[in-house]
């Protein structure tokens, strides 16, 4: 069981490490609070003096931001023209950078292993194993010096391993 938990938290660890080193979910995370905390400056100075708003302070600009772009829904609406203005582009922009960052990093993730080569190699390998029927002699030979090959280097791996 303690095992098992073991190799559940590296796993998980491992699975981490992909995702911030092999897609750009840092970047869009980035991104996305750099332009929420400059659209939100933007909404609390448009908002400055405007009769009957709400935002009247930044917290309260950064709160209305989260709750613009993550379609929660808008309890009070900016009163000023400019505001509003800038508010109806950061529902956009937040929303798209938002999700894109979504669905960006889940594609990056599992469209990398069809990148690797060593992917490429273990398919080429299961694909002529599945027709070995349909090989000839000198292609089965080739097939085993390439497989006794394999066989050597896992070898020398381990031994490395265990030095």
């Amino acid at each position: 069981m303690r095992r098992k938990k073991r190799s559940l938290k590296k796993r998980g660890k491992k699975f981490i490490r992909d995702i911030v080193i092999h897609t750009p979910v840092i970047n869009m995370t980035f991104l996305l609070v750099m332009l929420w905390m400059l659209f939100s400056a933007g909404i609390y100075f448009g908002e400055q003096g405007a009769e009957g708003t709400s935002i009247t302070s930044y917290g309260k600009a950064l709160y209305w931001g989260i709750a613009a772009f993550s379609t929660a829904g808008i309890a009070d609406m900016p009163k000023s023209g400019i505001a509003e203005f800038i508010g109806a582009i950061w529902i956009i922009l937040g929303s798209l950078l938002f999700f894109g960052a979504i669905v960006a990093t889940v594609t990056a993730y599992f469209m990398r292993p069809l990148q690797r080569p060593s992917k490429q190699i273990i398919d080429t390998i299961e694909y002529n194993l599945e027709q070995l029927d349909d090989l000839s002699i000198e292609e089965l030979e080739l097939l085993k010096e390439t497989t006794d090959s394999l066989i050597e280097h896992v070898e020398h791996l381990k031994s490395v391993r265990a030095k």
